[in-house]
Formats: C-alpha cells, sequence, structure tokens
C-alpha cells in the first residue's frame, strides 16, 4: 500500500499512547528506550518479525565523542572535534544545526544507553576510519550491526517497550492545523488497525528500497546493487510530501566500494585503512582509499565490469580476521589466496607485468599517482576479494530543526511530527563523498535520543 495521509477533523482509536515511533532500528529503539527513562509512555511499530532495519546490515560501528567508554581507554575527544570532522568529510555542505547537535547528544545518548539499558560499548581503538581524528568508533562485543540491534532489543524487552512486530504503518491521520492524530497499519492478516497518540517520530529510515526514487534522486547508483534493508521504501518522504513538509540532501547517500560478489557480503573498509588496495581487471589502482568507503562505491563501479579487486597480505588477513563480518565472508568463499604475483594476476586477468608494477608502487611513504600515504610495502603470499560498489542506505530525507521537529519551506515546524535518522535529513550534505564513516548510526542514536526528549517536552541544547 501506498503511504498516505488522510486529512480529517477527528480521530479516535481503540489505543492511545503519549508517543507512536514508526520503525525499530537504532533511532526507534534508542528513541523508545529514551523515552521509558523518562516515564513517557510509546509504542514501536515496525513491519519486519523482528527488528533489523538498517542497523543490522551494517557494521554496527557508531562514532560518538566524550562518552565514558572512550575515558575508560584514555581517550580524549569532544563534540566540537567531532563536528569538524563531519564537516570537514562534507567539505562544509552538512547542516550545520544538526552537525552540532548531533555531535553533542551522542555523547549522552550513549552513555545512558550503557548506564540505564546494559549496552556494552567499547571503542575500536586499532585503527583509525577515513575522516576521524581520534579514535571513537564504537561496537557492541560482537562487533556487527545483527549484535547492536540484537542489544537494543533486548533492552527494550527489559525495559517493558511495547514494540509491535509486523505492523505496516500506511497511514497518518491529520487534521487541519497539521497535527497527527494517530496512525493507521496493516497486519498480515491485511487487517487496517489503529492507534492514536499525541506525537509522531518516523524512524524508518530512506529510501534505498525504493527503485524509482533511487532513479531519480540517485542515477549513478540506479543499476548498483542495493545492500540495505528492503523495507527503506522511502515512505517518510512520500508522507513528507503529501504534508508539504520540506527535503533535503536528497542526493546524499552511504555508498560501499567493498561488496563482496558473489557472496553479497561487506567486507570492512578496515582493510583499507590499514594498507590493503583495489585493483580494477587490468591490476591497476584507480583511486586514494583511505578516503572513504562511501565515495569508493562510484570509484569501484566506474571500473571495467563494475568491479574491483581488494588485495592485500597475510599480516592484513589476521588482521582481518578479527571482525565477526568478515570471518563469515572468508568462510562462504569470499577470501583467494595465492603464493605469488604470477598465480594472482592469473585469477584478475590482468597481466603480470602490470600487476607487479601496481603492487611494487605500495611502499612506506606517500603515493604520487592517488596521494595515498602508505605505512608499507605487501608481501606475499597474496590475497583477493573481488567486489563490487553497493548502495547502503540514503542520507536525504525530511528536513529538520535542532530538536527533530519536521519543518516546512517556510522554516516552522509541524506541532508533533518528528523525524530522525534515515527518515530525515543526515549529517553527509548533497553528495556520496560527503558521508564520513558511520554518520547513518550517528544520526540514527543521537537523533533518537534527541526527538524522544522534544517528545517528552525536553529541550536538548544544539
Amino acid at each position: 500500500m501506498s503511504p498516505l495521509v488522510d486529512h480529517v477533523a477527528h480521530f479516535s482509536a481503540p489505543v492511545h499512547t503519549a508517543v507512536a515511533i514508526v520503525g525499530a532500528g537504532a533511532c526507534g529503539l534508542t528513541a523508545a528506550l529514551t523515552l521509558s527513562q523518562l516515564g513517557v509512555a510509546c509504542v514501536v511499530l515496525e513491519r519486519d518479525v523482528l527488528p533489523t532495519g538498517s542497523t543490522a546490515l551494517s557494521s554496527g560501528f557508531v562514532p560518538a565523542a566524550a562518552t565514558q567508554a572512550q575515558q575508560a581507554q584514555g581517550i580524549a575527544d569532544t563534540p566540537e572535534l567531532l563536528a569538524k570532522d563531519i564537516q570537514a568529510k562534507a567539505h562544509g555542505r552538512a547542516a550545520p544545526v544538526l552537525v552540532n547537535a548531533y555531535s553533542r547528544a551522542i555523547g549522552p545518548a550513549m552513555d545512558a544507553l550503557a548506564q540505564a539499558h546494559a549496552v556494552p560499548w567499547q571503542v575500536l581503538d586499532t585503527f583509525l576510519y577515513p575522516g576521524h581524528s581520534v579514535h571513537r568508533m564504537h561496537a557492541v562485543p560482537e562487533k556487527t550491526g545483527a549484535g547492536l540491534m540484537t542489544r537494543l532489543h533486548s533492552a527494550a524487552e527489559a525495559a517493558g517497550v511495547v514494540v509491535l512486530t509486523e505492523a505496516q504503518v500506511t497511514t497518518l491521520y491529520v487534521n487541519d492545523a497539521d497535527q497527527v492524530l494517530g496512525l493507521g497499519f496493516v497486519r498480515p492478516d491485511g487487517k487496517m488497525e489503529q492507534l492514536s497518540c499525541e506525537s509522531v517520530l518516523l524512524a524508518c529510515n530512506g529510501f534505498g528500497g525504493n527503485s524509482d526514487l533511487v532513479k531519480t534522486m540517485l542515477p549513478e547508483m540506479s543499476d548498483a546493487i542495493y545492500a540495505g534493508h528492503v523495507g527503506n521504501d522511502g515512505s517518510a518522504i512520500q508522507w513528507g510530501q503529501q504534508l508539504g513538509a520540506q527535503l533535503a540532501d536528497l542526493g546524499g547517500y552511504q555508498g560501499h566500494g567493498s561488496w563482496a560478489v558473489p557472496q553479497g557480503a561487506l567486507i570492512t573498509w578496515a582493510l583499507m585503512m590499514e594498507g590493503a588496495v583495489q585493483v580494477n581487471a587490468s591490476g591497476q589502482r584507480f583511486h586514494d582509499e583511505t578516503l572513504g568507503y562511501s565515495e569508493a562505491a562510484v570509484h569501484v563501479l566506474a571500473q571495467p565490469g563494475g568491479k574491483a579487486w581488494n588485495v592485500f597480505d597475510d599480516r592484513l588477513l589476521a588482521f582481518a580476521q578479527d571482525f565477526p563480518d568478515f570471518c563469515e565472508a572468508q568462510a562462504a568463499g569470499a577470501v583467494h589466496s595465492f603464493a605469488d604475483v604470477t598465480a594472482l594476476a592469473q585469477h584478475i586477468g590482468c597481466t603480470e607485468d602490470d600487476l607487479i608494477q601496481t603492487l611494487a608502487a605500495v611502499q612506506e611513504g606517500r603515493d604520487p599517482r592517488t596521494g595515498r600515504q602508505f605505512k608499507r610495502s605487501l608481501t606475499a603470499p597474496w590475497h583477493a576479494i573481488r567486489v563490487t560498489g553497493a548502495l547502503f542506505h540514503t542520507q536525504g530525507g525530511l528536513d529538520i530543526n535542532a530538536q527533530c521537529q519536521v519543518l516546512r519551506p517556510d522554516g516552522s515546524h509541524f506541532p508533533n511530527l518528528l523525524a530522525a535518522g534515515g527518515a530525515a535529513r543526515g549529517v553527509s550534505g548533497d553528495a556520496v563523498w560527503g558521508y564520513l564513516s558511520g554518520n547513518g548510526l550517528l544520526s540514527a542514536i543521537a537523533g533518537g535520543f534527541i526527538a524522544a526528549n522534544t517528545a517528552a517536552g525536553r529541550s536538548i541544547q544544539p
């Protein structure tokens, strides 16, 4: 069913809650857990059988500044430095009001999840993701997005949060004053049920799963593999369009240049940051891999056949095996190993001479052709993974203010409609290269935290 805004004078439903949350990903569950701490009733509506969403498909790494986890590991960081890194990656084109709000809110949000809901954060301090000045990527012990979702869902159950699964929201009931009065949602048997509420938070992610919107908004990714959640159908945008809401940064998205084929698995970009390279079918490098995995998707797709190979050595293989997702991909046959360059070149299909020349140029110092700074050279034996570029999730959506209130084109906000995470504009600007590692989960968790406080009548200072 197409997302619908139904304008009504009055609305009543058999069930009422203070806050209705559409979507049970990291954003929706963070908001619900925050509301539970504030003593505000809420209902989370999730279209799937179990809460997963884009979070479960991600690495699960969250950038946050000045957290207790950082302090425990002796890492000095500030919200101001995080904001500076975000804007540097976006070339100053990210919404300043959101960059500042999220950079300040993410630390308290992460600490609250740890203290009140026993989410055990650890900071990954063995490597730096591109664009980050300090170690600030937080992960749960599983080091996966699925592990993060399991932790958040368990915390929600323990807190008594009502999460209604297999409930696809299709309708927003709105009066003439643009106040959302309630929701209509469809159950597996096709029956429509209704819920009245005092405010609504759209935490239903973006439009990556809507091929028509992708072709219109992101033409360069129209033929790319979509590696995100199929539920990202653009519902928030379509409701916003019917309401006359402002949309922003629709050209922003997170791609990834390391999607293993044919296994269909995400290969950690930490490999690139620690010294691995990408080569094309001619055995040549074609970009500075350390600039970011998002824009790498476009670079990889521009190669012959839209494919490339991640090439690395034994030391990097041992490093990557600390990541559970990598181990799963390796078990699925994604990693191929070769004793010498001759065998590696035969596997790739390039000439041995070209590949020897490429790998010989990988040595300590700055590469004059791509500008990449290498820490060391690579040595045989060799390992390679065949990859392509993929679209993971979009970064544009409903325009919001620092309180996550949805805005009209004139700058005023709707009285009780909130949006965060992928449903709203993010902090990556309007292009693929503006995505700083972890921006998606940063927006989801910080946005969910802020939106919950707004719904509870509490102000989070930007």
